[in-house]
């Protein structure tokens, strides 16, 4: 446990600096285009290349070509594994670069030639995505580096890249969008430009530390190699899986976008906040895992590999389940102090604040869905997952269709708070079944404290925030910062002091691991 911390905890500090900037890189787009029709458009068209960079980097490939990696090393040797590296960035590079043409062709057909009656933000958004579809080659790339580092142990520096990734971004909006023009229109082009030019830094920066670790580019024919043929192999399931989660982003964005052209932007600043707990706390534990449960899978240890992903999932439920109540409780305060400003508007503020409000519940089980779904896949079994998650958001369409037109951006958030829960039950069955010996009632016990301890602390943040206003209120920077940060931190201490009272193994373990850190550094 002490070792998942650590190296869980360095991935988590990358993160958290990313997600730092990823925040500021929010507030920075937010004065530039608030929640307009441009802001849309833009959403929109990343998506896009999210969806290449979701199919055939992050996600499905790196959680298929971790434990591939890890198996290979075992029978052939370091330098057979880097041959095989090699072969499947190269196969990874040739699909993403026939994608990436094919859809600037598409949407240049579609603009230029007039196929489709388009609105004026929809035509926008095609042209965008004419200027960002190669940042998905980049980010693919990216993504089988940090793979590779997280197999020979380095976790903190591959988790930097995404810090190259939001400086470019941000700097885009004040060096490159002004050189577009003066309109809002045009300037957004600078953003686009901006995103293609962050998927080349993130690409660039990790390849110091691979060529630290002994692994030299080049390019290898993927059609016979051994290792392109099994990671293609487990993959097609996971893509299936990661596709339907993807293809449901688009369709239920879209359906959004034509009930008013702000409800895509509103839920996305909602989204973004989520994503700094899943991504600091799930995502981090769940890059420490794969590469753990997929050495105790190869070499049988199911004992070792029960022990290691039940500790790693109530880690997960102490952290995030603080971070639920704090952000539903602080919604509004701390949406206010990040975004409300230029173009983001009070209006704003109050629309982003109720689709986070129907989101946020769903962020445990968010996050749960991610560390058990690698479980299945450190195991060799992609499939079920891919299953699962298939039905799961052909419910969250079915929800969005329903929920969107009378709760706008917040039927975006109860539908996927909904269809979150549904995955967590259904992944958690199949796991019962697949390891019948798992110790689930051993978790329900510690589980049912957190919860217990998390709505304490949330009664506790809602008080001390409803003071502050009556006393204080939000006007100004630093009113609007205590507003945030004093409610916050009482409560995590307050959080922190009640599990430690009722000896939580979690809590102490994390108290035992800062206490051994502050000493060494004393």
């Amino acid at each position: 446990m002490s070792r998942m911390l650590k190296s869980s905890g360095a991935v988590a500090i990358a993160t958290l600096l990313s997600r730092i900037l990823g925040f500021l890189r929010e507030s920075v787009y937010a004065g530039f285009y608030g929640d307009t029709p441009v802001a849309s458009a833009f959403i929109l068209a990343f998506v896009i290349p999210n969806l290449v960079r979701r199919l055939l980097g992050e996600g499905a490939l790196t959680a298929v070509f971790v434990p591939v990696f890890k198996q290979r090393e075992r029978d052939e040797g370091l330098e057979a594994t880097w041959r095989g590296a090699a072969a499947v960035i190269s196969a990874v590079v040739i699909v993403c670069s026939v994608l990436t043409l094919a859809g600037i062709l598409a949407a240049t057909a579609i603009v230029e030639f007039h196929w489709f009656h388009l609105e004026s933000r929809h035509e926008l958004m095609l042209r965008l995505l004419r200027v960002m579809l190669p940042y998905s080659i980049f980010m693919c790339t990216a993504a089988v580096f940090v793979g590779m580092l997280n197999t020979q142990g380095r976790f903190f520096l591959p988790a930097l890249g995404t810090v190259m990734m939001n400086v470019v971004m941000i700097g885009s909006v004040y060096w490159i969008a002004p050189r577009f023009g003066t309109h809002l229109e045009d300037q957004v082009y600078g953003l686009a430009v901006g995103v293609l030019l962050s998927g080349i830094a993130q690409a660039a920066f990790q390849l110091p530390a691979l060529r630290q670790v002994g692994f030299r580019m080049s390019f290898r024919n993927p059609f016979r190699d051994p290792t392109v043929r099994e990671v293609a192999r487990r993959m097609l399931p996971a893509t299936i899986g990661v596709a339907a989660y993807q293809f449901n982003v688009v369709v239920t964005q879209f359906i959004a976008d034509h009930q008013a052209g702000y409800v895509v932007a509103s839920y996305n600043y909602a989204v973004r906040l989520m994503e700094l707990p899943q991504g600091v706390i799930g995502v981090s534990l769940a890059t420490f895992l794969l590469t753990e449960l997929s050495g105790l899978a190869s070499d049988k240890k199911f004992v070792e590999f029960r022990r290691v992903l039940r500790e790693g999932m109530l880690h997960l439920v102490f952290l995030n389940g603080l971070a639920t109540v704090l952000l539903f409780v602080l919604a509004e305060p701390i949406i206010r102090l990040l975004f409300e400003h230029g173009r983001f508007t009070p209006v704003t503020t109050e629309r982003s604040t109720f689709a986070l409000e129907c989101l946020i519940p769903g962020l445990v089980a968010f996050s749960l869905n991610n560390i058990v779904g690698r479980a299945f896949y450190a195991l060799g079994d992609t499939s079920t997952p891919m299953r699962i998650g298939v039905f799961c958001l052909g419910l969250n369409v079915v929800l969005v269709w329903m929920l969107v037109t009378p709760f706008r951006q917040g039927g975006l958030g109860i539908a996927n708070t909904i269809s979150a829960l549904a995955n967590t039950g259904l992944l958690v069955y199949a796991l019962r079944r697949k390891l019948p010996r798992f110790g689930f009632r051993e978790m329900q016990s510690p589980v049912l404290r957190m919860a217990a301890l998390s709505l304490i602390a949330g009664a506790f943040a809602w008080m001390t925030h409803r003071a502050w206003e009556q006393q204080l209120g939000h006007a100004g920077f630093w009113r609007q910062v205590g507003a945030v940060f004093v409610p916050s931190g009482l409560a995590t201490v307050a959080y922190g002091a009640l599990a430690l009272a009722v000896k939580l193994p979690q809590a102490q373990e994390m108290r035992a691991l800062v206490g051994r850190r502050l000493g060494r550094a004393r």
